[in-house]
């Protein structure tokens, strides 16, 4: 009779389902393990810090996106642009989907694996025989439908499950910390950018005070109340002030092409706008508490969530120790001496269940070895994570520290700045009156540049403890709970 391929998978449907209670059982024993919980580490935090700051009270939450209080529309949209054309932070994203594509694997290997292997085959033998020359077929059908699962008795594949979640968690809190970094890297390098142009600034500055008082010194000469070593010296002065714009010009073009890399763009023709640091707001940034730096912190959040990874690993290896692993197959076939599959004819039906067990009698200690392995990267894990937050707290109050330096400095020299301008038009009018030498004025002139210099390098050294602080309380991060689960539709 002609038996069709629906039939067929119709009774190979009624073939299983006598076996559906056990594979259901087999299934449930294999998930029933025990979940891991994160380890705990005692570490005993400070209640607050050590530093004072008058920047603001601590306990406020810090602003996710910290870069808006800076009040730069550029730098607002170079971290925008940097966080979505960044190389780097994009081979990051790809690392998380590559944990997400782990964890979906080790989940896979929670579910038994169905196989469908179907074949037909047509052959024709020619043999010279007394009566002449005769023909034979020698077709053959076959489809076959294979079942196997390995029963996770002691937990080992819902470990190895749990620890890729956990490593997946870390991965992304990887990339969030990446993130965090490529925001203040942009930052400085645009605080840098902006301190060159000013510095540029000063120094052309400087050179038209000294070509001003080159006229001055000139006049003086021709009358006859200069010395020519006097010219001589001042025209010296003139010439190292314009000698000392091409090294800056340099660095401000140089500046300018790795600001570029950071935000993603070719660096040929990149420009950004603003000319002087002094049109950028430095904020007064709220630090959190020590106790919650913690959980505001994602490269403390991936440390812990790579203890939960290590644990896993433990007990992945202390499974391999236990006696017996079960794995069970089941297979059905059909078959027919007939060629095709829409129509097998006169169909032999055979059916398999296997029962394996597999126990080690010796392996030389590799698999306690392993063990011990996994334990001792715990351990060293541990440290690390115990390390990572007692850097953390030491990186706040430093940048606690620095940010109130900073801001004590930067209105110290800029008084100092104020008085060396005045003291120069004092020196240039009494070097006019004859009342003191040409060596009062270049000191004087030396200061005022020396003095502008100090006040836009602390005015740099401001903006980047600011941006400091903001990185080391996290830069307002905080864990949600879909950190670590798969993507939507993955």
């Amino acid at each position: 009779m002609i038996f069709s391929f629906h039939n067929f998978l119709q009774r190979l449907a009624g073939r299983l389902r006598a076996n559906a209670l056990a594979w259901v059982a087999a299934v449930l024993a294999g998930g029933c393990a025990v979940p891991l919980h994160a380890p705990g580490v005692a570490l005993e935090l400070p209640a607050s810090w050590s530093e004072a700051t008058l920047a603001a009270p601590a306990g406020q939450a810090v602003d996710a996106a910290w870069w808006h209080s800076f009040a730069s529309a550029e730098l607002t949209s170079l971290v925008t642009e940097a966080l979505s054309g960044n190389p780097d932070l994009a081979a990051a994203a790809e690392r998380v989907l590559q944990a997400e594509i782990a964890v979906r694997s080790a989940g896979a290997t929670l579910f038994p694996a169905v196989n469908l292997n179907a074949s037909t085959r047509r052959g024709q033998t020619r043999e010279q025989t007394d009566q002449g020359r005769v023909s034979s077929s020698n077709d053959a059908s076959a489809v076959a439908l294979a079942v196997s699962y390995e029963i996770d008795l002691w937990g080992s594949n819902v470990a190895n499950w749990q620890g890729s979640k956990a490593s997946l968690k870390a991965t992304r809190y990887d990339l969030a910390a990446a993130r965090l970094s490529l925001a203040a890297g942009v930052a400085n390098a645009y605080w840098q950018v902006l301190a060159l142009r000013e510095r540029l600034e000063i120094a052309r500055r400087n050179l038209a005070i000294a070509e001003r008082l080159f006229a001055v010194v000139e006049a003086r000469y021709r009358y006859g109340a200069a010395s020519a070593l006097d010219l001589s010296r001042q025209r010296s002065t003139v010439l190292a002030a314009r000698d000392a714009l091409l090294p800056l010009e340099v660095q401000e073009r140089q500046s300018l092409r790795a600001l570029a890399i950071l935000v993603g763009r070719v660096p040929q023709g990149f420009e950004v706008s603003a000319r002087s640091l002094e049109d950028v707001t430095v904020p007064a940034v709220a630090p959190a508490l020590p106790a919650e730096l913690l959980v505001r912190r994602p490269d403390l959040a991936a440390a812990e969530a790579r203890l939960v990874a290590a644990e896993a690993n433990i007990a992945v290896a202390r499974a391999a120790l236990f006696p017996l692993k079960l794995q069970i197959g089941l297979s059905s076939a059909v078959s027919s001496a007939e060629f095709g599959l829409g129509g097998l004819a006169n169909p032999v039906d055979t059916a398999n269940l296997t029962l394996s067990l597999m126990q080690t009698i010796f392996d030389g200690g590799r698999l306690r070895g392993q063990v011990e392995a996994s334990q001792s990267q715990r351990r060293v894990l541990v440290e690390s994570w115990r390390k990572a937050v007692l850097t953390a707290l030491k990186e706040v109050d430093d940048a606690l520290a620095a940010v109130e330096q900073r801001r004590l400095q930067e209105a110290a020299r800029r008084q100092i700045r104020d008085e060396t301008a005045r003291a120069l038009q004092l020196s240039t009018l009494r070097y006019k009156e004859g009342s003191d030498g040409l060596t009062t004025l270049l000191d004087a002139q030396r200061s005022l540049f020396s003095a502008e210099e100090d006040l836009l390098q602390q005015r740099l050294a401001r903006l980047s403890a600011a941006v400091d602080l903001y990185k080391a309380l996290g830069g307002g991060w905080q864990a949600t709970d879909a950190d670590g689960e798969p993507a939507a539709g993955g």
